[in-house]
């Protein structure tokens, strides 16, 4: 029985309507086309920048927070230039999709020179931004993200397993580079919980997508061809522990408090286990983003962990 946090959605609860042609969507004008494309909403991902600035107690300092901020935008313009130059390449395929052909450049909304025009000045932004403001080491880190972003687009998004790894790396490059920034120490464990998180939502994704496009009969994304059910619930049931041992002993060992950290886990599990129990129980197929977004147990799970970590660095620290 679903709980009180469980928004549920018809798409969701009726996975053969997968399989159904979506209405036209009006056309959007340029500007909105534009919005649409950078794909905001998957910023929510560079949040993981202000991870060095939380675990290192340094919140309270203006300074600091400013540092994290900066190097939180550089990732954001680096991540959009990213999806510009991701939707480019992908043009012939995103309109095989059922709903990746509404994307701007697949609806013929945005013209491919001008994304990619638009992609280079966002990553120049982004490199000078970053270099000027916050030295050339944290510079380089948002350059080491655009460079596999990049290699991810046109090359290792199609090698099976390589593109999850890819994705991993990319995501423990935000939380060093906003370590570097705040002038934190990036725990190994943090790093390797990082990265075992992102494993987790990478090989939970593939799973999403294998699913629905076994049920749509589709093929738009061919790395895909590689990863069976069975293969890719494996990988899920691994890295979830992974993850789990991975956090539960860097908040035994947090530099800071000590083993009193690890009053923040119940969050964490609760959060990881609601979002197996979308992804598995009730067939959620909304993106990642939407899903940290918009339900309500995952909003809850990762508050609650924000304000716990605070509490605690408050109270011990």
């Amino acid at each position: 029985m679903a709980g009180p946090l469980t928004r549920e959605r018809p798409e969701t609860q009726a996975p053969e309507a997968a399989a159904d042609v979506p209405a036209p969507k009006p056309r959007r004008g340029p500007l909105r086309a534009v919005i649409v494309a950078l794909r905001p909403q998957e910023w929510v991902k560079n949040l993981l920048v202000f991870a060095g600035l939380l675990f290192s107690a340094k919140y309270k300092d203006l300074d600091a927070v400013v540092d994290a901020t900066v190097t939180f935008a550089a990732f954001c313009m680096v991540a959009s230039a990213g999806y510009l130059v991701n939707d480019a390449h992908d043009v012939n395929e995103d309109r095989q999709h059922p709903t990746k052909r509404f994307r701007p450049i697949a609806a013929g909304e945005l013209p491919i020179p001008t994304a990619i025009g638009l992609a280079i000045v966002l990553a120049v932004l982004a490199l000078a931004g970053s270099a000027l403001l916050e030295g050339l080491e944290v510079g380089g880190l948002v350059l080491a993200y655009g460079v596999g972003t990049t290699l991810y687009s046109y090359v290792l998004k199609h090698e099976v397993i390589l593109d999850v790894m890819t994705i991993s790396g990319l995501f423990v490059l935000r939380v060093l580079a906003g370590a570097v920034a705040v002038g934190a120490d990036a725990s190994a464990f943090l790093l390797l919980c990082t990265g075992m998180v992102a494993l987790f939502l990478g090989f939970t994704k593939r799973r999403q997508e294998a699913t629905s496009e076994l049920h749509a009969g589709t093929k738009s994304r061919p790395v895909l061809e590689h990863y069976s059910i069975p293969f890719l619930d494996q990988m899920v049931a691994l890295v979830t522990a992974a993850t789990v041992m991975s956090y539960a002993i860097y908040a035994v060992n947090s530099p800071l408090i000590g083993s009193k950290m690890l009053a923040t886990l119940p969050p964490v599990l609760y959060g990881i286990f609601r979002y197996l129990y979308l992804i598995y129980d009730r067939k959620d197929t909304r993106s990642t983003d939407a899903i940290l977004l918009e339900d309500y147990g995952m909003i809850g799970a990762g508050v609650t962990w924000v304000a716990s970590v605070v509490i605690l660095l408050a109270i011990y620290h």
